[in-house]
């Protein structure tokens, strides 16, 4: 193994595998209270695009060699030892496509069943099933690099894409919709909470009519869709967006309940729902 090649590990696998878990979680970096001593405030922080690492405690960071190095206190063959000895070339990471990088591109859709995203979806706590029932394997590239993802469709075609390192869209963007029909309705901002409901609570797929809005910005686009309804249950995010989204809602409609509430004090219904499972773990 080439330090190069040991610098691509993906330093958020290995902590994982560590059972350090984060703090604070986007969809390119990560907080997490740092290894290196006991804290109350997470100082350390993973770079998931650029893989790198910074411990603000300490004002320093590196690469995943030097975090070896810095958590194993050993020089830097040692380290390379110690990730040789890891056995686990799926933690390399995959060029991550930046902003400047040619527009994503439909290859193909399977059936979801690749054992990488299942496993992916797994530790996010969501069922196999309901994914299955709901989801599809997407291949796609950007520029001359091909990659597979979770799919979710939209009403206008394109797909929401999902894998451990990618978050992003095959285009056209939109909403998806599920008309059963039923005089409510429910709201989600993202298909992973819409997946993480079905979970919770044993379903393969929704049992009354449910809008996912795959983005916030696209609330208006779903406006229509809520007014034909009698009663909205909203299942929106614990921050910023998900309370303006909640407010607009209600601006047009009289009838809508918030369970945001349910999921405090986590951000979204997906970290709710892989606590609620770590806690049934314990127990």
């Amino acid at each position: 193994m080439t330090s190069t090649q040991a610098n691509s590990i993906s330093i958020r696998e290995y902590l994982w595998e560590m059972n350090i878990r984060q703090s604070k979680d986007k969809s390119y970096y990560g907080m997490y209270y740092s290894p290196f001593r006991s804290e109350t405030e997470a100082s350390f922080k993973v770079d998931f695009r650029k893989n790198l690492w910074y411990d603000f405690g300490e004002g320093k960071g590196g690469t995943m060699v030097d975090l070896v190095m810095k958590l194993n206190r050993c020089n830097f063959h040692e380290a390379m030892k110690i990730l040789e000895g890891k056995k686990m070339p799926f933690f390399i990471l995959p060029p991550i496509p930046t902003e400047k990088a040619s527009k994503t591109i439909l290859l193909d859709v399977l059936p979801l069943g690749n054992t990488a995203l299942i496993s992916y979806l797994s530790r996010r706590g969501i069922n196999a099933d309901a994914a299955q029932n709901q989801c599809v394997e997407v291949y796609y590239s950007i520029g001359n690099q091909e990659y597979f993802a979770i799919g979710f469709k939209n009403d206008a075609g394109g797909y929401e894409l999902r894998n451990r390192y990618f978050k992003g869209s095959v285009s056209p963007k939109d909403i998806t919709t599920f008309s059963l029909p039923t005089d409510d309705c429910m709201i989600f901002e993202g298909f992973m909470d819409y997946l993480s409901y079905l979970t919770i609570h044993q379903l393969l797929k929704p049992q009354t009519d449910t809008v996912v809005l795959n983005s916030t910005a696209h609330l208006n686009r779903a406006m229509t869709f809520l007014k034909n309804h009698i009663l909205v249950h909203a299942h929106l995010d614990n921050d910023d967006a998900g309370k303006k989204a909640f407010t607009e809602i209600s601006r047009v409609h009289s009838n809508v309940v918030d369970f945001s509430p349910n999921y405090k004090p986590y951000k979204d219904f997906n970290k709710y729902l892989i606590q609620t499972i770590k806690n049934q773990k314990h127990e």
